[in-house]
Order: structure tokens, then sequence, then C-alpha cells
């Protein structure tokens, strides 16, 4: 009985055997389906019968999972771009502006200048100006027509100006506009729209500014599905025929040379995939192209499209976009270019790089022409267009490229520093900020022409190696502290190291002003006519060896004015006083007028053994040049939003931090500095006197050379030294004083003028110049205050005796104001005079 269980238990298991191998078929013993009345003769049948339904099952299977993951995949990437082109498409970063030009009744102008200004705003010569963007130069009139722009304070709408010039003044200004119908205004003052030249950019390093679909131009629109999308309106996302086109070219080829792709795919490479061009970045693109044409209009797929599509590389910069493109190539907004200039944009979209007009110009010519007759083919345009368009030059703005991107790094990086004060690092690189600044471009020239010119030609002259030397400087307005112009490196447009902001070196001589400054705000013992003994001093220091400074000419002058003390730098005389002072008195005048970082107290402070950068100079000076007002050095006007809404302003802030008349005192002690003191030289090439007043400054070892000085507008701060810290050779009279010369003489510079003080006498000073002998010989007139009066101290004093009511003396001393005779009349003068 077991033994018939154990065999129909083993039959059964078999058949299961045979079942599961034929795929789910009920087989006989023998491996067989029941024949059911049929009897299948041939084995080798039932194999192959079998083997094509075991495919037939995963094929449905694979299909299905495959539908699955396809379907899945574009969930996701129907999410991804949803997300994406709903949300902020781009990072905007913040655009860097110029100052912009003012043009006033009275006001001097140079007619190469303002022309220079036009241009390099991309306005256009012509005989009329009914066209905005454009303007005329007649005999004594210039006609411009101008761009609406948003400034910081208000919305200046498209205008014609009419300038009339007389002598190279400006005597009349009228405007006209739609505001006013036309109708002609009298105004006193105009600005010219600033020229953007940077960007605060993005970490990606992407540069646009974005265009509304209704501020494009026709033609543009035209252009491009001319070119590169005809069917773009009748299409949903892919152009089958398209496709089959370039893949019978790339079969042909052997390799990926054309695309296929239609706007809306060149949209999804650009910006959501990689540049590659593959088969497997194809499969996704097409996906999502589809699903663009889905979800969005024609319209917004364009709009984004003209915002998104890389034109160009400027430096670090990628620009995308037409309204940059426009700016980068013709240096004009895309609504002022005419149909050659818009299809040649449109046809540099196929190769950046290849066709870039500036450095492949015929590659670009026959690119436009190729834009132009596609339009012509497609009736785009009539042949009259075409063949007027074709036959324009490129007219391509190369100086617009140049000075576009980056061309000032060191300022770039002193806004940078200003703007992260006042907002987060993610809103800079994403809300569009517009950032109006105080950088002129014709004094920021200047400046670079100078420091190049001046360094090739100072290591010339020395038989150094070319590129020896290193420069930092900073030209900054008196009036304001704006900041004109910087340069932190010899080459201008290197955007490393910013030497102006964040190299520190010691300033040698350039402290000694703030020494003579704290002596003279004691007027009850010392005046510019006041004695210092230059004679040969030790210092003592606690913890340090003893301090015997020298003078570089290694002599030693007795008993000098202080005024004379100053003018020639005299290092014995600096130390006397100054230890007479006190150090913390001394130390505490730096501070005030405005000098924060911490340094040491320390007797060599006095010759200016205080390590500081460029711009901490300036500032120190600043309130000198200013009237004795500190006011902090800046270089941003105001911050506006992406709408046009202010968002900062950075308003004038001063601080009284020296009395007029100690502040005339030293200044009038700068100018003779200028005059006859260690920067005489610099007086060489100047046409007018400006009334110059400045300081040198030399360090150990002539290491570092600078020089600081001011006109009555202007403040020039320039260090001149090597990045190695080796000598130089050069004072800071044979050093930067030759680069700050040269600088000035090309600036439109004011006359400084030393105000009028109530409390200050025009006083005739007796002096010998044999100290011992002090025969009283010699004579000059210098500005004293009452306070110091009478000189009893001075070995002259006998001479110098005044009525201080005596309402003739009390005039100002400066040239062209009457100047009363300063001497004590005697009584037979009085009677006989």
């Amino acid at each position: 009985m077991s033994n018939k269980k154990t065999k129909k238990r083993r039959s059964q298991q078999t058949a299961g055997v045979a079942k599961t191998k034929a795929g789910g078929r009920r087989v006989t013993k023998a491996g067989r389906r029941p024949s059911h009345g049929k009897t299948n003769t041939s084995g080798a049948n039932g194999d192959n019968f079998s083997i094509s339904g075991f495919f037939r099952y995963w094929a449905v299977r694979l299909i299905i999972m495959a539908l699955v993951g396809l379907t899945g995949f574009t969930a996701y990437l129907d999410i991804k771009i949803r997300k994406q082109f709903e949300g902020q498409k781009w990072a905007l970063p913040a655009h860097v502006y110029t100052r912009p030009m003012e043009l006033y009744l009275g006001q001097r102008i140079d007619r190469k200048v303002l022309q220079a200004e036009l241009e390099e705003l991309g306005y256009q010569a012509r005989d009329t100006v009914d066209r905005v963007g454009s303007y005329r130069f007649a005999s004594n009139q210039i006609d411009i027509h101008q761009r609406e722009f948003r400034f910081w304070d208000v919305l200046q709408q498209q205008q014609k100006l009419a300038i009339i010039l007389e002598n190279d003044r400006i005597t009349s200004i009228e405007t006209s506009g739609r505001w006013n119908t036309g109708a002609a205004a009298s105004t006193e003052i105009v600005r010219l729209e600033p020229r953007l030249f940077g960007s605060v950019s993005p970490l990606s390093h992407e540069d646009r500014s974005l265009l509304k679909l209704e501020d494009v131009p026709p033609a543009l629109i035209d252009a491009l599905i001319a070119v590169e999308d005809r069917q773009f309106y009748s299409h949903f996302g892919i152009n089958p025929l398209g496709i089959m086109r370039a893949l019978v070219r790339n079969i042909s080829a052997g390799r990926v040379v054309q695309g296929g792709s239609t706007l809306t795919q060149q949209l999804v490479k650009n910006y959501y995939l990689s540049a590659d061009r593959t088969f497997k970045r194809k499969i996704p693109e097409m996906i999502m192209a589809v699903l663009l044409e889905v979800h969005y209009s024609k319209q917004e797929i364009l709009q984004a499209y003209l915002n998104e599509v890389y034109l160009s590389q400027a430096g670090n910069r990628a620009i995308h976009g037409f309204a940059l493109g426009s700016q980068a190539f013709f240096g004009r907004p895309l609504h002022e270019l005419d149909l050659p200039e818009l299809a040649l944009l449109a046809g540099i979209i196929r190769g950046p790089s290849y066709y870039n007009p500036i450095k492949n110009p015929e590659r670009a010519r026959e690119r436009r022409n190729l834009v132009l007759f596609s339009m012509y083919e497609q009736e785009f345009i009539d042949q009259n267009q075409y063949q007027n368009a074709i036959a324009a030059p490129l007219q391509v703005a190369t100086a617009a490229e140049q000075t576009a991107p980056l061309s000032y790094p060191a300022f770039l990086g002193f806004i940078r520093e200003n703007l992260l004060h006042d907002y987060q690092q993610h809103d800079l690189l994403n809300d569009g900020l517009q950032i109006h600044t105080t950088l002129n471009p014709r004094i920021q020239q200047t400046l670079e022409r100078s420091t190049s010119e001046q360094l090739a030609a100072i290591e010339q002259s020395r038989d150094m190696t070319s590129g020896t030397l290193q420069v930092a400087a900073v030209v900054i307005r008196t009036d304001n502290g704006e900041v004109a112009a910087m340069v932190g490196d010899r080459q201008p447009t290197f955007s490393g190291f910013n030497r102006a902001l964040d190299a520190r070196r010691p300033v040698g001589s350039l402290l000694k002003p703030f020494v003579y400054l704290t002596a003279l705000e004691k007027p009850s013992q010392y005046s510019l006519a006041s004695l210092v003994d230059d004679s040969s001093i030790t210092v003592s220091q606690r913890g340090s060896p003893d301090w015997q400074p020298k003078n570089y000419d290694g002599k030693e002058h007795g008993p000098v004015m202080l005024i004379d003390a100053l003018s020639h730098s005299y290092n014995l005389a600096t130390v006397q006083l100054g230890m007479q002072l006190g150090i913390p008195d001394v130390s505490a005048t730096i501070r005030r007028l405005g000098y924060q970082r911490d340094f040491s107290e320390l007797p060599s402070l006095l010759l200016g053994a205080v390590p500081m950068s460029v711009m901490d100079v300036g500032q120190l000076y600043l309130s000198l040049a200013s009237g004795g007002f500190k006011t902090p050095i800046k270089g941003i006007r105001s911050v506006l939003s992406k709408e046009n809404e202010p968002l900062a302003r950075y308003p004038l802030q001063i601080q009284q931090v020296v009395e007029p008349q100690f502040n005339n005192l030293i200044n009038y002690a700068l100018q003779e500095v200028v005059r006859k003191g260690t920067g005489k030289g610099v007086l060489n090439g100047f046409r007018y006197d400006y009334g110059l007043a400045g300081k040198t400054g030399t360090t150990d070892d002539y290491r570092d050379s600078w020089f600081a000085g001011f006109s009555g507008n202007y403040l020039a701060v320039v260090w001149v030294g090597r990045d190695d810290n080796k000598p130089t050779g050069l004072s800071g009279a044979s050093g930067a004083a030759k680069i700050w010369a040269r600088l000035m003489q090309q600036m439109p510079l004011q006359r400084l003028e030393i105000p009028y003080n109530e409390d200050m006498l025009a006083t005739r000073v007796y002096y010998s110049l044999d100290f011992d002998r002090q025969d009283c010989s010699l004579s000059r007139q210098l500005p004293i205050l009452k306070a110091s009066l009478p000189l009893e101290s001075l070995p002259c004093a006998k001479l110098m005796q005044y009525h201080l009511d005596d309402e003739d003396e009390q005039q100002h001393f400066e040239s062209g104001s009457p100047r009363p005779n300063p001497k004590r009349k005697s009584w037979w003068e009085r009677i006989f005079g």
C-alpha cells in the first residue's frame, strides 16, 4: 500500500516539474501536452513554442516596467521644470553703475571729454537727433537725444538737450521731451545716465539683465524664428522633421554635428541641462521640451529664451540674454539696434565664440548675412531691407566690450566691502540690485594711464626689470568723500590682490603733518613761526634699545621754523616736537581725524612707523582737505531694487574734528611742502597755480614711496613699492609723487583757497639764516593766529609788534586779498610817513 502511495506521489512531483518547465501548461509524464484527440509527432516544434512563450512573457513585463519608469521620470521632470520655471528663474547679480555726468550752467567743459562720455554710453553721432541715443556737435551747440533712465532719486524721461557753449563754458541748457509735449524749457543742470560697468556676480559668474517680451524689437524675434526654428509657433516642443534632418547629417558625419533642436529644446538645454551633444541628453531634453509646451505659452517660452541664451564670455562673466548682449557688443540698449545689428545677435547664438564679431569679424559678417537671407527668404523683410542690411558694416563697439566687464576690479572690491555692511550675501547674488556708485570713468582712465606710464618710466630710468614695482592709488572728492577712481595693481584690470584696500605698509613722513597739527592746536605755545630744534635726540624705550633717529640727509639743521621743519620733512625736529607734545596726544590726533585701526603708541609713530593702506591714508588726509571735517569715504550713492525702488541711501555724514583756524594753518604748511619743500617737484608741468598741498612719505631703506596731496576739489594718495618688501631706492618725491603729479595735471582741478578767518593775521616774520648771528635780515609773510601773538619767543620778535584791533590787519593772507603792512609803524613813520 505504501509503495503505491510513494509511486503516486513521485508521479505527481514529476508532472509538477514538467508543468513548470512548460511555462505553466499542463504536460504529460513524458513532457507532452494532452492531445485532446490529436497526436503531436514533433518534439522540436514543442520546444520552439515554449521558448517564444518565455520571451513573450518577459517582454510584456519589461514593457510595463519601462512605461512605469518613463512615467515616473516624466513626472519628475514635470515637477522640476514647473518648480524652476515658475519660481525665481535666475540668480540676478547686482549691477553696478558709474556716476552720472552732470552738465550745469557756467561749467567749463572739454568737448572731447563730453564726446568720449557719450560714446561710452553708446550714443551715436548723427546729422539729426531724431532718434533716441544720438548726438550732434555744432560750432557752439551740442544736441543730445537722451534715453529714459531711472536714477536713484527720479525717473528721467526721454528728452532732447540743446546745450549752448561760449568759450568752452555752458551758457544755456534747454530741454524738450514727452512730458511737456515737446515744448522747450530752460534748466540749470542735467545729468547724463550712468554707465553699467560691472556686477556683483553670483557664484556661477553668470550675468544678465531681464527683458520683457514687449520690449524686444520684433525684428530680433523674426531673425530667431527664421534661422533657429521656423516652425516655432506650430510644433509642440520638438520638430520631428528637424530631428530627422539632423540625424541624417550626424550619421553621415559619424558624430553629432547638428542638433536639430527647437527654441524650446535650446531653452531646456541652457536652462536645465548641460551643453553636451550626446544622445543620452537628448531624451530628457525632448521630454522636457514637450512638457514646457504643455504648461506654458509660446510667449512665456520665448521670453525665457531671450533672457537665458548664452552670447559671450567677458572675463570671468558669462553674458546671458540679449539685453546684456546688446550692451556687450554695441554699447547700446536692445531697442536702439538696427536690423543688421539684431541679425548679428541672432546669428551669434549658434557659436558665441566662433562667431564673436570682435574676435572674428569676417565669420560674424557671413553669419549675419545668412540670418538676413533667411529672413528675406521667409518674407520677414523685403529685398530693399535685405540689400541695405547686408551692405551695412558690423558697427561693433569694441570699447563697450572692453569696458563693460569688470574693468575696475579694485573699485568693485571696495563696493563689495561697502555692501556687505548693509546686505546679506544672498541678497547681493539674487535680488538684482542696481548700485549707483561714485566712480568717474574719466578720472579712472586718467589714473590708470598715469600709473602705467610713470611706473614704466621710473623702472627704465633706474634700470629696473619691467614689472618690479607695484602701485596702489585712490582719488577722492574733497567735498563729500566720494571715491572717483582707484587702482590696486599695476595691471588695473587684474582682479587679484587689491593693494589699495588690503596692503598695509608703513607710511613714513605722511604722519608728520599730524604731529605738527597737534602742536598748532596749542596756539599759545606754537605757531608756524615757532622754532623747533632739529638736532640729535636719543629716545629711551621701555623694553627696547634706545632710539636715535636720523635725518635723511644725515645733517642737523639746528633751530628751524615749524613750517620749515615740516616742509623739508626733518626727522629730528619732528621727533623733538613730538616728544614735547607727548605720544598720547599725537596718537589721539591721528585717531580723531579718521584712523580707527589699533596701533602701538611708540615714539617711532612720529616718523610714520604705522602700517596703513592707501584708503586709510586717504581717510586721514580727507579730514584736512575737507576743511577739518571728517567725512567717511564712500563709493555708493544709492541702491535700488530690481523694481527700481530705493532700498538704501548713503547720505553725506560729516563731523568737525579740527577747528577751522588750525586746519587753515596746517594746509598752508602743506602748500609750503609743495611750493618749496620735499614736494616741489610735483609742480613741474602744471599750467596754473592750483594752490596744491601735499606731503611726501619715505620709509626705512627706501622700501615704500608715498605721496598724499590735494587741490580744492580732489585728494589723491599714491603708494609705490615692491610686494616682496625689498628696497626700491625711491623716495616719496622720486616715486609716488611723479605718478601723483602726472595724474593731477590731467584732472579738472579747482584752486585750494585757504578760507578767511577773523582770528588769523597775515604776519611779517623776520628771521636769519644764521641762527647764531641773528641779523633779522630776512622776512616772510605767514598766517599767525591772534592767540599766538606776540611772538616773543622768536629772536626777531622786537620787529613784529601789532595792533590787534587794527581792522586793516585782520585780512586774509591768501593772494588776491588786500595785503596790509603788518609791521607796527614807528612814531617817526607815523609823523613823516
